[in-house]
């Protein structure tokens, strides 16, 4: 057997999110054909190591490159020196563009690099910053390959990073769909006591800014009718969402357990999925609490109308408001047969399009592509 690959993971920040959670599961499907070596632009922000199955080979980066700071030659350089050691290079949106950058100046017995766009963060949900967008057109050039997993990145990708359509790969978000079709244990969630009549509205998203979640929060405290809100996530948001809730009189209704592992075992205890994010592309949450059957209701970011079932898009809410979101929750909260209606449409096109075995495959094929070697990642 040939000795395995050497990965080197290059990520903006290594906190557990749609990202994190996808490139986790491909070093998984990889199994001894790859060894990873992990990188986070934030050097604190290892919160997705715990999801790293055992039988994974990895290390994070003891002595890593500086992927954050002023653009220099030095800094490049020493990046670059970085990358050489390993077979194939992954960067992960703008926190790890400088990798990118890195070949472009130093491109000499450089391995091929795959980079990665799965979204921005709050600075740019507003609008993209014009310097990044230059800064991309200048590096994605040295790129073997450009990932995007929505319509909407990949319009962005063409039109405005202006990178040709060959070099741009639009590969969906997948999930072991299987799996969140069996019942979830009625404990799963901490702290989540389902009491009758009570109708449970369910988040998964770290803590950030950008997820906006003590909006979700206001929403929620609008709602007509017995509803409990649970919140699964970590991150530095935790105290804003507890002081929104204790202002909207829901602070007896909200449970936060924290990060929980294996989301198949308890998103199907969710009667609806609630997305309150500034800015999303392919939301995997939304992936996940569709493969479990539950109907969706959120602000229209990203590609979200696009993936739900054509008879969940009328709770998606068109203006960016909580009492939109409000209005787009209150009639799945209403009404038990119509929220199962739409969970199982849902359900059946999250297993028709969104299945993991897609996605492994189609990853496989680009970075066996990149690197030139035909069947090198096959199991």
């Amino acid at each position: 057997m040939a000795a395995p690959l050497r990965l080197l993971h290059l990520h903006s920040s290594f906190d557990l999110g749609g990202k994190e959670a996808r490139a986790i599961r491909l070093m998984q499907a990889w199994g001894d054909r790859a060894r990873h070596v992990i990188v986070s632009g934030a050097p604190d922000a290892l919160g997705a190591r715990p999801a790293i199955p055992a039988d994974v080979a990895y290390e994070i980066a003891q002595d890593p490159p500086p992927l954050t700071g002023t653009p220099s030659v030095a800094r490049f350089e020493t990046i670059a020196r970085f990358m050489r050691r390993f077979d194939l290079v992954l960067t992960y949106n703008w926190g790890a563009i400088d990798g990118v950058m890195a070949r472009r100046a130093f491109p000499k017995g450089m391995p091929p690099v795959v980079h990665h766009e799965d979204g921005f963060n709050a600075d740019e949900a507003a609008g993209l910053k014009v310097q990044r967008n230059v800064y991309r057109r200048i590096a994605l050039p040295a790129a073997a390959a450009l990932v995007v997993p929505s319509q909407a990145l990949e319009g962005i990708a063409l039109k405005t990073w202006r990178q040709p359509r060959a070099r741009i790969h639009r590969i969906a978000n997948g999930i072991p769909t299987a799996l969140y079709a069996e019942p979830p244990r009625p404990d799963a969630i901490p702290g989540l006591r389902r009491r009758d009549g009570e109708v449970v509205i369910g988040a998964l998203a770290g803590l950030r800014p950008v997820k906006d979640l003590p909006a979700l929060v206001r929403a929620a405290g609008g709602l007509a009718g017995r509803v409990r809100l649970v919140i699964v996530g970590e991150g530095p948001e935790r105290e804003a969402i507890e002081a929104a809730a204790f202002a909207m009189g829901l602070a007896d209704r909200l449970v936060m357990p924290g990060f929980l592992p294996e989301p198949h075992r308890y998103v199907g205890l969710f009667d609806v999925l609630a997305v309150s994010s500034l800015s999303e592309q392919f939301p995997i949450s939304v992936v996940e609490a569709m493969a479990a059957g539950v109907p969706i209701a959120g602000f229209d970011v990203g590609d979200l109308r696009a993936m739900i079932a054509p008879e969940n898009r009328p709770y998606v809410a068109p203006i960016r408001n909580e009492v939109f979101l409000r209005d787009a929750l209150q009639p799945l909260v209403g009404h038990e047969a119509g929220r199962r209606w739409i969970g199982r449409l849902n359900q059946r096109k999250a297993q028709a399009d969104y299945d993991e075995a897609a996605m492994i495959s189609r990853y496989r094929d680009l970075y066996e592509t990149a690197l030139g070697r035909p069947g090198a990642l096959a199991i």
